[in-house]
């Protein structure tokens, strides 16, 4: 029988240097010695690596991303540099992440035809620099540092699927949930079935804590939340503790 593996937490410091590289231009309300070394190599990185997903999509890149803060500040946890978003082209659906304006989706999908269209994920084959990545990551640190993978929900995917990109007033995903809610349930169940692959594959790949992140949820009432956020996260958690 397999010993199970003891479960790590993650305190905050971690986040903190994981949204330093998000955004180059927030600073620290603390600065210390090591904060403007790995701010300048980031930047740097952004001259050689112009767009988001060419950091993010490079896992040579993204294991540097990831690595200063740690290296510089050895907070408890290492997370992948990557997006919510990094496995949607491999079910079918492209986006990109433009400077300044953040996710766009090419063709939002607000119809059952459009939503039959969305492919089955295959993490190895649509993102092997995630695994690559996450590799490389574990032999670095070892047992220095917890490991962190992320995954987007499946609702919180859906509105940006549905809406086209970020939005300010959630329209079309709110008149979709109301008018016709059999759209988004089935967006929201292949959304499920794939990213519950994906947290596999990060898990497979070493990431020791993968964390599901419902952003928008919070646009939803307690009684939508339940029919259209809760029950696909739980179907994630439910897969991935089958297997």
């Amino acid at each position: 029988m397999k010993k199970k593996k003891k479960r790590q937490t993650l305190t905050k410091p971690a986040f903190l240097f994981f949204f330093l590289f998000l955004f180059p231009s927030f600073h620290l309300p603390t600065p210390t010695p090591n904060t403007p070394i790995i701010k300048q190599v980031y930047q740097d990185l952004c001259k050689k690596h112009r767009t988001f997903r060419e950091r993010s999509e490079n896992a040579d890149v993204a294991v540097e991303v990831s690595l200063q803060p740690w290296r510089a500040f050895k907070p408890d946890g290492v997370i992948l540099f990557s997006d919510i978003l990094t496995p949607l082209t491999g079910m079918g659906i492209p986006f990109d992440i433009l400077a300044g304006s953040g996710p766009v989706i090419h063709d939002p999908i607000r119809t059952m035809e459009q939503v039959k269209r969305v492919t089955p994920l295959v993490g190895e084959e649509a993102t092997p620099y995630v695994g690559q990545a996450l590799r490389a990551l574990r032999q670095e640190v070892g047992n220095a540092s917890t490991v962190l993978g992320f995954v987007g929900a499946p609702f919180t995917l859906a509105t940006y699927i549905v809406e086209g990109g970020s939005s300010n007033k959630y329209t079309h995903i709110k008149r979709l949930a109301h008018a016709d809610p059999a759209v988004l349930h089935a967006l929201c169940e292949k959304l499920a079935e794939g990213i519950a692959d994906y947290v596999r594959y990060q898990a497979d790949a070493g990431a020791q804590v993968v964390q599901i992140f419902d952003s928008w949820a919070s646009e939803l009432a307690p009684q939508d939340y339940d029919v259209f956020a809760a029950p696909y996260t739980k179907k994630i958690i439910d897969s991935v503790k089958k297997t």
